[in-house]
């Protein structure tokens, strides 16, 4: 991405004002280093430092009457927003987010009406455009008061579709957004895509917890026994694993299939379908309080991991979260605590 030259003979003398508060001049292709940051992210890789400059970019050769679109400075939704723009000519102001996505950080506040505000007055938005409009994604509607933005910088507000790909068609409607383009959809390939970050964000607790799931499961009542860990442990540590892939993968692609809108059940019911599964993978050897254990302790945590998922869909509100994770998480202990003790008590009161 290229910052703002003092030289460019191609920047107006509105766009160099601009260079106070950060900017540059963007197109609409993506590099293999896009590429590469974009899936990083998806890793977990440099997720809250993946951002650009807060300040205006100009986008193609705009003038005083071009649009303005505003985004976060976290590089992916400004990369996807600059990449609709192909064939354009246009205004991005970049708010200061701290590198969120829109939608997290209008709920964080810091996609907000005082950001926006002080951003136009920093870059001094008023000498770039005649006109007095701004574009804002809908999903950064709650955290901004656009009566608010009007009163105090005199730019109206008018929200745009939820995806970037519909741009195009709700420039040429003039501003006009059909039902469809209000939809939030987030079919089940927008849900994979945040799949891989939250396996990685939680991957080292699993692999500790696996272990020690595995070590505890090789100390039967007559003493602890390397091969005996070794036999046991290995497919309690292997069940472990598989586990939590499938509960991290299948939660949020069955989201809207599974039980209740309360997403703690939902891993929860999930986690009893795959903790059943792996007792039945793992023969007859497992008694029945080890099973129960297992039980528990996988729905624990396939209802940690969905709960976790709250804050990567449009399936719930900031409401609905505030009232489950309350109750959620004090139960999630609970049933892992008990699911814990019935696993070491397994090993010592019943060899099998």
């Amino acid at each position: 991405m290229n910052r703002i030259s003092q030289t460019d003979k191609k920047l107006s003398s509105g766009l160099r004002l601009a260079q106070v508060d950060g900017g540059g001049c963007v197109g609409p292709e993506w590099t293999i280093g896009d590429y590469l940051g974009a899936i990083g992210v998806r890793l977990s890789i440099r997720r809250m430092r993946y951002i650009v400059t807060p300040g205006v970019y100009a986008f193609g050769s705009p003038g005083p009457d071009s649009p303005v679109f505003v985004s976060a400075n976290y590089k992916l939704s400004f990369d996807h927003l600059r990449r609709s723009l192909a064939g354009m000519n246009a205004w991005i102001v970049a708010l200061d987010t701290g590198g969120i996505n829109v939608w997290c950080a209008a709920g964080k506040g810091t996609f907000g009406t005082d950001e926006l505000v002080r951003k136009i007055r920093d870059c001094r938005l008023h000498e770039l455009v005649t006109h007095r409009r701004l574009i804002l994604p809908q999903l950064g509607a709650p955290g901004v008061a656009a009566h608010e933005i009007k009163k105090q910088t005199g730019f109206a507000v008018v929200y745009g579709p939820v995806y970037a790909a519909d741009i195009a068609a709700f420039l040429r409607a003039g501003l006009n957004a059909t039902p469809e383009m209000r939809r939030v959809r987030f079919r089940w390939h927008e849900r994979f895509a945040v799949v891989p970050l939250e396996l990685v964000i939680h991957f080292r607790k699993m692999l500790l917890f696996g272990f020690a799931l595995a070590a505890l499961a090789g100390v039967p009542a007559e003493g602890f026994s390397w091969s005996t860990a070794w036999n046991r442990g290995g497919i309690v540590f292997l069940l472990w694993v598989v586990s939590y892939g499938l509960a991290g993968t299948l939660g949020p692609l069955l989201l809207p299939w599974l039980p209740t809108r309360a997403f703690s059940i939902k891993g929860a019911a999930l986690g009893v379908a795959l903790a059943v599964c792996g007792i039945w993978a793992a023969g007859p050897d497992w008694s029945v309080l080890r099973s129960t254990a297992w039980i528990l302790l996988v729905s624990a945590g396939a209802s940690r991991m969905l709960l976790n998922f709250t804050g990567a869909t449009t399936f719930t509100s900031p409401s609905g979260v505030r009232r489950e994770v309350p109750l959620a998480l004090p139960a999630q202990i609970t049933v892992g605590a008990l699911g814990l003790v019935a696993w070491i008590a397994a090993g010592f009161l019943l060899p099998k």
